[in-house]
């Protein structure tokens, strides 16, 4: 029928298949609740191996950003990650963007001189 989901071998429609697909990325990305059927446990370390990920992409990303903080960059990370974590559809340069942004008003890296912000913001 057209404008009907069609669903999968186990009869799960589309639209469902999609809820539950949202439902987890949530739970990875963005400290949802777990989905029926996943253990909360097992989701938890999956979203702190995740946001390390994320972590690594960033300082690859601004290296210049890494060497200043040095050895305070991975727990500055995770401190960030833990009360903003990335967005489903976010890209990794807008994510950088907005740990920049935490860092300086954290007072954690000093403002930079005019112009800076935008010029990191288009790369």
């Amino acid at each position: 029928m057209p404008g009907r989901p069609t669903s999968g071998g186990d009869g799960v429609s589309r639209v469902d298949l999609a809820a539950q697909q949202a439902a987890l990325l949530r739970a990875l990305l963005a400290d949802g609740p777990a989905p029926p059927g996943f253990d909360t446990a097992r989701l938890r370390v999956e979203a702190q191996v995740l946001r390390r990920k994320h972590g690594r992409v960033l300082a690859y990303q601004r290296p210049e950003l890494a060497e200043q903080l040095g050895e305070r960059f991975g727990p500055l990370f995770a401190e960030f990650a833990a009360g903003r974590p990335k967005r489903d559809a976010e890209r990794s340069g807008a994510y950088a963007d907005a740990f920049v942004e935490w860092l300086i008003e954290g007072g954690h890296v000093a403002k930079p001189r005019r112009g800076w912000v935008s010029r990191l913001r288009r790369r």
